[in-house]
């Protein structure tokens, strides 16, 4: 009975909301053969959505970073898609920094995610590159000083783990919006409350960029855990109730996260968001069923709907 019913609930929800909502996807650099077959068959699947971008990570310590620009070019010249490749502060000098954003204007990439980025493996400590930017707020600025970049950074409805307060963080992403920052997506949340008293302090600060929820369907409730302890994203009560025990079925897992990550859209829209950012993890199989079911479609489909 509950899997006939989640079953309903995934096929019927676009009837709900006949809005098509604008998306976006974030992919990660592959590390080996087996999973650069799987992240360039989600690409594939995803191209037909016809997302407004799709995003590619960049390594804590660059370390991915020949791979990032791999998958970022490849996306650019190979497909329709409009690739976005992530760009952090961390280890590497400004001008270094800058000849790779160069390298991505020649390559015809208008769109970069700016981060400040996560410390390298092994340390806990973000240390800024004695010659490089210090923080997003002066990589955005320095990506403006030699292009007109449409650019990303991000922002944290419950707080970076690192800011001090919730009004520096604030400030800090406002910070960035006026340096030339075009947008801002969000870190994953469940709590959909967090978000949209995140957005009113936005736009009470004076922050006129759109806002985009960061979207993370659950493939493995285990590794949600780990990754929302790291980014200081808080995991509901219902939330764990409703993947407790069942770590040995995968069909059912996968019918409640697309039910959670539906739920979680349509209120979402409920309250006027139009814009999503998918973490997709490399998989499409999720993503798509949930932008399915919320009405994004290929043309063809949606002309017979």
């Amino acid at each position: 009975m509950l899997v006939e019913t989640l079953r309903d609930r995934v096929g019927t929800a676009a009837t709900n909301f006949r809005q098509r909502p604008v998306v976006s996807f974030e992919f990660f650099p592959p590390k080996d053969e087996a999973m650069e077959k799987t992240l360039w068959q989600s690409v594939e699947r995803f191209i037909p959505l016809q997302p407004k971008f799709v995003s590619v990570t960049y390594g804590a310590d660059g370390s991915t970073r020949e791979r990032t620009h791999h998958i970022v070019t490849r996306i650019q010249e190979t497909t329709s898609l409009m690739a976005a490749p992530h760009l952090t502060c961390v280890g590497a000098p400004r001008e270094e920094i800058l000849d790779i954003a160069r390298n991505y204007w020649a390559h015809g990439i208008r769109h970069i995610v700016a981060l400040r980025g996560d410390p390298p493996a092994g340390t806990t400590t973000y240390t800024a590159h004695p010659q490089g930017f210090a923080y997003a707020v002066d990589l955005v600025k320095g990506l403006k000083s030699i292009g007109d970049f449409d650019i990303s950074v991000a922002a944290y409805p419950e707080m970076h783990p690192e800011a001090p307060s919730a009004q520096f963080d604030l400030d800090y992403l406002k910070a960035k919006i006026d340096a030339g920052a075009n947008r801002a997506i969000t870190q994953f949340f469940f709590d959909t409350d967090h978000f949209l008293r995140f957005r009113d302090q936005c736009a009470a600060a004076g922050i006129k960029a759109d806002i985009i929820p960061g979207i993370l369907p659950i493939t493995r409730f285990p590794q949600m855990l780990r990754m929302a302890q790291r980014c200081g994203a808080s995991v509901p009560d219902w939330l764990a109730h409703r993947f407790d025990g069942l770590d040995d079925d995968v069909e059912t897992r996968k019918l409640i996260a697309a039910s959670v990550a539906i739920d979680q859209v349509q209120e979402l829209q409920r309250h006027g968001v139009e814009l999503f950012h998918f973490y997709t993890l490399n998989r499409s199989e999720l993503t798509y069923a949930i932008c399915h079911s919320l009405g994004v479609r290929p043309a063809a489909e949606r002309a017979t709907a």
